[in-house]
This record gives structure tokens, sequence and C-alpha cells, in this order.
């Protein structure tokens, strides 16, 4: 019954965006033939590699970010934040979907840390954004490290000690740990950080069977991202074009590595998720000890600010909006 109700809203959640995507897009036809056939080539490969490494637990946001630079995608800065949210979300539900149908997990457990993250997001967003990011980030980082560090010395292949990881669901004191997390975890994406790696380090850390770890993952953000880009699109705060690419292309990439995970061995799976929280850890460290200036902004009402920032623009519009 838990399963069947989670899985209809991922369904009826993908139905219902595609449409309005769908809607938005034959609605200014012209943004699309303005985009030059490099520009839609290079979008293409971005939606597959990144939703294919998204699967993974990599997470998506980054990689398009980074790979926008590095391929001189032209893209406004200020659409940036709007095209991260509505060209990812397809393939995220698609995730939610594809695994929530795929593992045999307990429900309860699998409704309850969806429900603890996206209750998180919402009721601890206002706190969490007004704590200094850099502290929060350099936390996680150093915690991530020592969560992958972990999970490498208790790893079979190397037979150092014996760590159970075959749970299927959670119950009593590791079922509370659990939702607290995932909780946290929610609300700390208003800060940048992503839930992917964090939450299959401790579910991992709890005993459960690494592969589970997706469904999670992969519902919470599912039921968080539909409402933010359904605003973007209203407000035309998004690139049509890499919106319809990266969705479309970003499916196919789901789909090779859903395949990949599903029949992996599961002791080459630890190896590539610990590679992964080792990559997070190392990229949230650095975003701590990125430097900041102080510049002065003009707002409408033609009144004078001060923010803080990084150097980089782009990066800072990724810590923002980054809900995953």
């Amino acid at each position: 019954m838990i399963l069947t109700v989670l899985k209809s809203l991922f369904y009826i959640a993908f139905v219902g965006f595609a449409g309005l995507l769908g809607v938005d897009v034959a609605k200014h036809k012209e943004d699309l033939r303005a985009t030059s056939s490099k520009d839609k080539a290079k979008l293409a490969g971005i939606g597959f590699v990144t939703n294919f490494a998204d699967t993974l637990g990599i997470g998506s946001f980054g990689p398009i970010v980074a790979l926008f630079n590095a391929l001189k995608v032209n893209i406004s800065d200020r659409l940036i934040p709007g095209t991260l949210n509505v060209s990812c979300t397809l393939p995220v539900l698609f995730e939610a979907i594809l695994f929530t149908s795929a593992v045999d997990m307990d429900p309860l457990t699998l409704a309850l840390m969806i429900a603890a993250a996206v209750i998180g997001s919402y009721l601890g967003a206002g706190a969490i954004s007004k704590m200094d990011e850099r502290k929060i980030q350099r936390v996680m980082g150093i915690a991530l490290f020592l969560a992958a560090t972990i999970m490498l010395i208790t790893h079979p292949y190397f037979g150092l000690f014996e760590m159970q990881n075959d749970a299927i669901g959670f119950t009593g004191w590791k079922l509370i740990v659990a939702v607290i997390g995932n909780f946290i975890l929610g609300a700390l994406m208003s800060a940048g950080v992503g839930l992917y790696a964090p939450c299959m380090a401790m579910v991992s850390l709890l005993g459960m069977n690494i592969k589970l770890a997706f469904p999670i993952m992969m519902g919470s953000c599912a039921l968080l991202m539909p409402a933010g880009s359904v605003k973007f699109i209203k407000e035309g705060a998004y690139d049509r074009t890499a919106g319809v690419l990266i969705n479309i292309l970003g499916l196919l990439g789901v789909v090779a590595a859903y395949w990949g995970v599903k029949n992996a061995n599961i002791d080459i799976l630890k190896f590539v998720i610990i590679a992964v929280i080792y990559y997070t850890a190392y990229t949230m460290i650095k975003k701590s000890k990125a430097p900041r200036t102080t510049e002065t902004v003009t707002t409408t009402e033609t009144t004078t600010t001060t923010r803080t920032a990084t150097d980089d623009k782009v990066e800072d519009t990724k810590e923002v909006y980054e809900s995953k």
C-alpha cells in the first residue's frame, strides 16, 4: 500500500511536469530555433553523462555547471538555477520510479525516510539558510571523509572488520537515527549540501544493503524538485533548449546507469560508492575554502545593499540552488 502510494505520486508528478514543460516549450519554439546545432549537441551529451552520474549517486547539478563552463555552452548565468532544476526533474522522477519498483525494501522505512527529508527541506530551510554555509560544508566534508574511510576499511575485500550490510529496513533506534538523519540532510540542501552521498554513507553505516540507499535518496529528491521547477517554468527563468535536451537525454542516461547498478556485484558497487563519497567530501571542503569577496549590489528599489559571494558567481549559484 505504502509503495503503491509513493509510486503513484512519482507517476503523477512525472506526467504532470512533462506536460507543463511541453506546453511552455511549444509556446516558445523560437528559443529552440535560436540555439545553435553545436550547443544542442553539447546539451544532449551533458544530459546523458550527468544523469548517468546522478543515478550512481554523484549528483548532477555540480557536473552540469562544470560542463557548461568547460564546453562554453551559451547560457546566461541568470538562468542557471532554473535550468538546473527544470532540466533534471524528469530524470530524478524516473530514477525514483525505477529504483522504488526494483528493490525489495521495507516500505515503512522507505516512506518515513523520504517524508523526513521532504519535511526537513521545508521546516529546516529557514534556519539552515541563516547559518554559515562554509562551516556547514566543511563539517559535512570532514564527516563524509570519515564515513567513507570507515566504509573502506570495513569492506569485505580487505577482511579487516566485519560489518553486516544486508538489512532491508530499520527498526528501533536505527530507524529513529535514519529518520532524524534524513530530516537533517533534507534541511541541509538549502546550504548547498547534496543529499545523495551523505544518505548512502548513513544507511551503509547503519547496516543496510547499499543498493537500498538508491530509492531513498532518489525518492527524497523526486518529491522536492518538481515544486521549485514548476515555479521556474512559470516565470520563464530557465533555458528552454537545455530543459528539453537534458531531460530527454538524461532519461537515457538514467536507464543505462540503472541497468549497471541493478546488475552490479555488491562489493564492486561499494567501492564505486566509496569513491563517490570521497569525491563529494573533497568538493565540499574545497567549496568551504573558496575565497569570499564583498561586492555592492543595487536593488530594484535603488537602495544599495552588500552581499557576500565567491569569486565565481556560477559556483555561488550552484551552492544556493543545488537540491541534491
